[in-house]
């Protein structure tokens, strides 16, 4: 039995995304600092857990535009995906809870993973259009 079940990730991420708002866009954006610090916490950022952390600041920097109505080339699902993604890894009390070494966090990183992936094209189009370079995320 596999301890973080991808499936039940995957249905938590859907569940909280039906029911983002623009309220929780707004709450996720004002919460960027707590994330970084969480981020910072775990340490330096090697290889691809340095893509993941780009990954997650690249979610912050389309919702801080979506929201100042800079850049709003993306579905509304795009955006409660990517918010209730950023929901879950604040929430310390999730599939697996964040207080269990190791585990705890490795859900929140699957569970925002599969939102990336999700909206994977959504976010190339706007990396693309502000000039990113996408190796640094893809």
């Amino acid at each position: 039995m596999r301890v973080i079940d991808s499936k039940k990730a995957k249905k938590a991420l859907e569940s909280i995304a039906k029911k983002v708002s623009e309220k929780d866009l707004f709450a996720v954006l004002r919460r960027k600092k707590e994330i970084e610090e969480r981020l910072d916490s775990a340490g330096a950022a090697p290889g691809a857990f340095q893509k993941f952390v780009n990954q997650v600041m690249l979610l912050f920097a389309l919702l801080s535009d979506y929201r100042k109505g800079l850049y709003r080339e993306v579905p509304w699902y795009t955006v409660a995906t990517a918010v209730a993604a950023l929901v879950y890894f604040l929430n310390p009390v999730d599939l697996v809870p964040d207080f269990i070494p190791i585990l705890g966090q490795l859900d929140d990183a699957l569970v925002v993973a599969l939102a990336f992936r999700a909206v994977q094209e959504d976010l190339k189009k706007y990396a693309a259009a502000k000039g990113f370079d996408l190796k640094n995320y893809f």
